[in-house]
């Protein structure tokens, strides 16, 4: 059964940083893409980041791109999200789902995500 365990939200002021983490089991976490997505209040998902199984290839949303870095460490089994410079409108429910790198595919989200808050 496929778990993925989110944390590392909070509330931060605009301009500051978080690290989002993910802690993956019941799949061959070093076999699979994976991805960061989010949800703002009253919108739909939306895709933030992905990354390859092997961590050479990484992708951005336009959204984010220079102020964020996915990586991942698969002898932990753990996918993390630098999150620098953040804005309000990065204000939302932060989940990370398995993802096929090159069709861009990713996974509903399974887990309870971790709430990002930006705001002064």
């Amino acid at each position: 059964q496929v778990q993925l365990v989110e944390s590392g939200g909070g509330l931060v002021q605009p301009g500051g940083s978080l690290r989002l983490s993910c802690v993956a089991s019941g799949f061959t976490f070093s076999s699979s893409g994976m991805s960061w997505v989010r949800q703002a209040p009253g919108k739909g998902l939306e895709w933030v980041s992905g990354i390859s199984s092997g961590g050479r290839n990484r992708n951005y949303a336009d959204s984010v791109k220079g102020r964020f870095t996915i990586s991942r460490d698969n002898v932990k089994n753990a996918l993390y999200l630098q999150m620098n410079s953040l804005k309000p409108e990065d204000t939302a429910l932060y989940y990370c789902t398995r993802y096929n790198y090159y069709t861009e595919h990713y996974d509903n989200p399974s887990g309870q995500g971790t709430q990002v808050t930006v705001s002064s």
